[in-house]
């Protein structure tokens, strides 16, 4: 099978036309690009980036390089004619990925299309619209300096043979909102009860939010579980901060560690909007000592331009905000469900929790 190497991107990229401005593939993304220069044979690429709409022109704006360790791990990522997803295989690091990708769906040998994705909950298994993915199709070059979508039958497994299993679960009244649809809320709780098995599997005791915690899961609540916290006061890290505790008393999902360390504080947004969430987050750290944790958003796929975007204004960035999609979610409780996990360290979540600003 051929294999896609940095000096091919590179190469292609290089026969783009220096004086043309290119469009991102995502037509909501708003901007242009433009190539600047281009050391052979694997890279950096040095590009101008600016937004029009906004009074930007290309005199204002700066130079940025797309390095060549970011080209070598798409090139990798790349078979003849299989999609990839450029946000997956980078997770939210470098932030001239989507510039590499649009550059790359202007070249000849390749093509930007929308796989099926498959959503598997227990034995339900539904196909469901997919995300943006770039295909590299060596065959069936297209004119150099346009961008061709391609049609495909196929469908994409991201969470690849591993079946998530949740048993029924009962919601609380405290839990109801009008406003939202119920297997919304559903889905949510599913989220906080994947992540108190992961941290449980972790060695982690988990709080989980006040009003939540009279979910109903395998007949018990979920505020009753070994490992979870009844309050917050009890917390050897917390006992000192009366106004952190208030502040975290409707925080989705935080894990601590033998009584020292703090591994993760987290949000599920899957309809109330990312921003409250990553208000709640900040009021908590604002309201606590200087210490070491990952702030997160746990969202669903396909809301990771919205999360990407609330995550990087200004207000929010000394939190160093993370995403774990559902999918890394589910991936990760799988895992946990199926093999006993021990001995993993803090950086194990890494590999499931994107970082947003690189």
């Amino acid at each position: 099978m051929r294999k896609l190497t940095a000096s091919n991107i590179v190469s292609f990229i290089n026969q783009l036309d220096k004086n043309t401005v290119y469009n991102y593939v995502n037509p909501k993304t708003p901007g242009v690009i433009k190539i600047v220069g281009i050391d052979m044979p694997e890279g950096p690429i040095r590009i101008k980036r600016w937004n029009p709409s906004k009074g930007v022109n290309e005199q204002q704006s700066k130079i940025e390089p797309i390095s060549s360790e970011l080209i070598w791990r798409v090139a990798n990522a790349f078979n003849p004619n299989q999609p990839i997803s450029i946000d997956r295989v980078l997770g939210a690091s470098y932030n001239t990925r989507s510039v590499l990708e649009a550059l790359l769906a202007h070249t000849p040998e390749f093509y930007f299309c929308y796989p099926g994705r498959i959503e598997s909950k227990g034995s339900y298994t539904t196909i469901k619209h997919g995300h943006k993915h770039i295909m590299w199709s060596p065959n069936n070059p297209h004119e150099s300096g346009t961008m061709r979508q391609i049609e495909t039958d196929m469908v994409v497994s991201e969470v690849p043979s591993l079946d998530v299993v949740y048993d029924a679960l009962v919601l609380p009244d405290s839990c109801y909102q009008q406003e939202i649809d119920i297997d919304i809320q559903r889905r949510h709780a599913q989220m906080q009860i994947a992540l108190y098995f992961i941290g449980k599997q972790l060695n982690y005791r988990t709080w989980i939010a006040q009003n939540d915690k009279g979910i109903l899961y395998q007949n018990k609540r979920i505020g009753e579980y070994e490992g979870v916290i009844s309050s917050l006061k009890d917390e050897r890290l917390m006992t000192a901060f009366d106004e952190a505790i208030q502040a975290a008393l409707l925080i989705d999902c935080i894990w601590f560690q033998n009584g020292k360390l703090m591994p993760a504080v987290m949000e599920v947004e899957h309809s109330t909007g990312v921003t409250s969430g990553l208000s709640r987050m900040k009021n908590f750290k604002d309201k606590f000592p200087p210490f070491p944790t990952r702030y997160v958003i746990v969202a669903p796929d396909e809301d990771r331009d919205k999360v990407i975007k609330e995550c990087s204004k200004p207000q929010f960035r000394d939190m160093n905000p993370r995403y774990f999609t559902y999918s890394a979610v589910e991936e990760l409780y799988a895992l946990c469900q199926r093999r006993k996990l021990h001995g993993v360290t803090e950086e194990f979540l890494d590999c499931y929790m994107e970082p947003i600003i690189a």
